[in-house]
């Protein structure tokens, strides 16, 4: 659902709120957190300072692969992706799996095999499930835990924090080109092994170097969630285009108009949102408002933390790319340089 619509459903509910949530759907972040007490058994060392809290989302979409086995590897880890975006750490997992009726069942186990063993990967556990009969949808619900003290939600960016992706941007122009036929396996491949890359190496990497803010890069894509992060946070995320992280091949394909309808939603919807300085190119826009699956981390931290952001990133072999910063607020929510 694109975004203004989305925040139009859920503006009257946002009211609905428990003093123990501490990030629910107001701020579009990518789980919901939630304080565990003596309600629940759990006895907190400082009801001031709990070291506790639920982590919980949800997430499941059509094939972007025509492979059923990495299909359920990337849905899979872009599921998990929502924990290690609020600085979690996966526990358990609900299958979700809508299927046709017929689908073949061989087809169907190696869907689900894919996304058990990338659970497993994770240290989480697959403790049930639903399944229905109707078009192709597959995924997980993920619950994990945090320690609120160090949770990096949308709303923990800061003035003069220095912006950081964890993968390279393209992966809507990879799956739609996939899709159309116009490349082959062998030149998607490593797309797959990308988006079914887990992000928890990234994660691991921000809460040591002491990040606050985070987000995934997947459905709304960059420019999307980097307006969820500047808008919760009071902040404008400037982007030096020029720095960005782009998949080889990608760019040729979204300049050609191979991307997904998200790239033309994602620009309709945010045009009041973000800011375009002229000379940057259509493929490189149809990329930045292009959804992507599985995509990297987004992580704001503060100037002086960058160094050690950087080499816990290069210690555990992650992409670093420094994008741009959290500017004094300028009207408009991105910038794109």
């Amino acid at each position: 659902m694109p975004q203004g619509q989305l925040a139009q459903v859920l503006r009257g509910l946002d009211d609905r709120k428990d003093a123990r949530m501490l990030v629910g759907p107001q701020s579009f972040d990518d789980a919901g957190v939630f304080v565990l007490g003596p309600a629940e058994g759990v006895i907190q060392s400082s009801p001031s300072a709990p070291r506790v809290a639920l982590v919980q989302t949800l997430d499941f979409f059509p094939p972007v692969v025509d492979h059923p086995y990495w299909y359920g590897a990337i849905a899979a880890a872009n599921s998990l992706s929502d924990v290690y975006a609020m600085g979690g750490r996966p526990l358990t997992a609900l299958t979700l799996a809508s299927l046709p009726k017929g689908f073949p069942t061989e087809w169907t186990a190696e869907i689900f095999r894919g996304g058990f063993d990338k659970i497993a990967a994770a240290g989480a556990t697959v403790v049930g499930g639903h399944t229905v009969e109707s078009e192709i949808q597959f995924g997980f619900s993920v619950t994990g835990i945090v320690d609120p003290a160090h949770m990096t939600a949308n709303s923990g960016a800061r003035l003069g924090d220095l912006a950081y992706l964890t993968k390279p941007l393209g992966m809507g122009s990879m799956t739609t080109s996939s899709k159309k036929r116009v490349i082959d396996w062998a030149t998607m491949e490593k797309a797959v092994a990308q988006m079914a890359t887990l992000n928890d190496k990234a994660a691991e990497a921000m809460v040591a170097a002491g990040a606050k803010a985070a987000t995934d890069v997947t459905g709304f894509g960059l420019a999307g969630h980097g307006r969820n992060v500047a808008k919760a946070s009071g902040v404008t995320l400037r982007v030096d285009t020029a720095r960005l992280p782009i998949f080889p091949g990608a760019l040729e394909l979204a300049a050609a108009g191979h991307c997904s309808g998200g790239a033309k939603r994602g620009r309709a919807g945010l045009a009041s949102e973000v800011r375009i300085a002229a000379g940057i190119s259509e493929g490189l826009l149809n990329i930045i408002f292009d959804a992507e699956t599985s995509g990297g981390l987004l992580i704001a931290i503060p100037a002086a933390k960058a160094a050690t952001l950087e080499r816990e990133l290069r210690a555990r072999g992650v992409l670093v790319a420094c994008i741009g910063s959290f500017v004094e607020s300028s009207g408009v929510h991105v910038e794109l340089h």
